[in-house]
C-alpha cells in the first residue's frame, strides 16, 4: 500500500475553476472520506487521483512517484464506481478476471487471486453467474473484487453505495470497513452522506466549493469544527445555528462571534426561565431510544434537541434551554470558528 501527497491541486473547466488549491496527505493504510455537497469539488478531486481527468496547476504522489501526469493504468490504483460497470455478459469469475488477463497474468496467478478475494468478500458460490442474477450488494462486491484482484496501492470508491437501499448500505459499509482491515490497505471513499463519513473515516476531508473546508478525524469535526459550514455539514441532525443576538441570558460571548451554535444532544432542559433561553416545544419525534424536541426559541428562531426516549416533554410545553460550559460554538460573521 502507499501514502498519498496532493500538492497546490487546481483544475478548471474552461472559465470555471473546479479546484482551488487543494493539498491533502493521505497515510500509508488510512482510510479517508472526501464528503461535502453536490457539485463541491470531491468525486473531481477523486478523478484526477485516478488519472481520469488532468489537472491544470499542482502535483500527484502515489508512493513518492510523481503521477501527475501518468496514465491510469500506470497509477497502480483500482476503482470502484457507483454504477458497478461490470460486462453483463461474463460471468462473475470472467469480470474479475478481465483485467488480469489484458495485463498479461498468467492463469495461475489469475485463479489463485480470485480464489482470495471471492474467500474474503463471500462470492465463492456465485462466480459461475452473470451480474443479471445477482442482487445489488452482490454485484458491488463483485466490482470490489474485481479491485481487489489487482493488488493495487490504493483503492478508490466514488460513492459505490448510494444506489443500494438504506439496509444494504449499512450492511456494505459494516463490510467495507472490515475489508479495510484485512487488507491494511490505503482507501479513498467519496460520498455526499456524512453518515457514511463518521462511521468509516479514519480522516474526513470537508470539501466546500471546491476547497479544502477541514481535514480531521470524525470526531475533531464533530467536536471541533472551524467553520459554520463544517458545523452544519457533519452530525445529524445538523448543529444548531442561530444569531448572537437572539437574546441568550447570561452568556459570555466572545466580542467577534455573529453566529452561536450547540448539537442537539448538548442542550439540557430545565425550568422555564432557568437556562440561558426559554422555548416552546412545537413537535415531538419520538425514535425509540431517543426523541427529537423541534423547539421556537423565545428570542426568535427554532432549534432541535435529542433527549432520552422516554423523557416526558410535551408538544406545548414551555422548558429553559441550557448550554452547558464547553458545548458552546462561536463562529463570526464570515462563518469561521472563533
Amino acid at each position: 500500500m502507499a501514502g498519498i501527497k496532493i500538492n497546490q491541486l487546481n483544475k478548471f473547466y474552461g472559465s470555471m475553476q473546479a479546484l482551488f488549491d487543494v493539498t491533502l496527505d493521505i497515510e500509508d493504510g488510512e482510510f479517508v472520506v472526501f464528503v461535502g455537497p453536490s457539485g463541491c469539488g470531491k468525486s473531481t478531486l477523486l478523478r484526477t487521483l485516478a488519472g481520469l481527468e488532468g489537472v491544470d496547476t499542482g502535483s500527484i504522489e502515489i508512493d513518492g512517484r510523481d503521477v501527475t501526469n501518468a496514465e491510469p493504468a500506470d497509477r497502480d490504483i483500482s476503482m470502484v464506481f457507483q454504477s458497478y460497470a461490470l460486462y453483463p455478459h461474463m460471468t462473475v469469475r470472467e469480470n474479475m478476471e478481465f483485467g488480469m488477463k489484458v495485463n498479461g497474468f498468467d492463469p495461475a496467478t489469475r485463479a489463485e487471486r480470485i480464489a482470495e478475494a471471492a474467500r474474503i468478500l463471500q462470492l465463492g458460490d456465485y462466480l459461475e453467474r452473470k451480474p443479471s442474477q445477482l442482487s445489488g450488494g452482490q454485484r458491488q462486491r463483485v466490482a470490489i473484487g474485481r479491485a481487489i484482484v489487482k493488488n493495487p496501492k490504493v483503492f478508490l470508491f466514488d460513492e459505490p453505495l448510494s444506489n443500494l437501499d438504506a439496509k444494504l448500505r449499512v450492511q456494505m459499509r459494516v463490510e467495507l470497513e472490515g475489508l479495510h482491515k484485512q487488507l491494511d490497505a490505503t482507501m479513498i471513499y467519496v460520498t455526499h452522506d456524512q453518515v457514511e463519513a463518521m462511521t468509516m473515516a479514519d480522516k474526513i476531508v470537508v470539501l466546500n466549493g471546491g476547497r479544502v473546508e477541514q481535514v480531521g478525524s470524525p470526531m475533531d469535526l464533530y467536536h471541533k469544527p472551524n467553520s459554520r459550514f463544517v458545523a452544519e455539514f457533519i452530525g445529524s441532525p445538523a448543529m444548531n445555528v442561530f444569531p448572537a443576538d437572539t437574546g441568550l441570558r447570561d452568556l459570555s460571548l466572545d466580542g467577534r462571534a455573529a453566529f452561536i451554535g450547540c448539537r442537539p444532544e448538548h442542550f439540557e432542559l430545565v425550568d422555564a426561565a432557568q437556562g440561558h433561553a426559554d422555548a416552546t416545544v412545537k413537535v415531538k419525534e419520538r425514535l425509540g431510544g431517543e426523541s427529537l424536541l423541534y423547539l421556537g426559541v423565545a428570542g426568535g428562531g427554532d432549534v432541535v434537541a435529542r433527549v432520552d426516549g422516554d423523557d416526558p416533554t410535551e408538544v406545548g410545553a414551555t422548558v429553559g434551554l441550557k448550554i452547558p460550559e464547553g458545548r458552546l460554538h462561536q463562529f463570526d460573521a464570515e462563518g469561521r470558528a472563533v
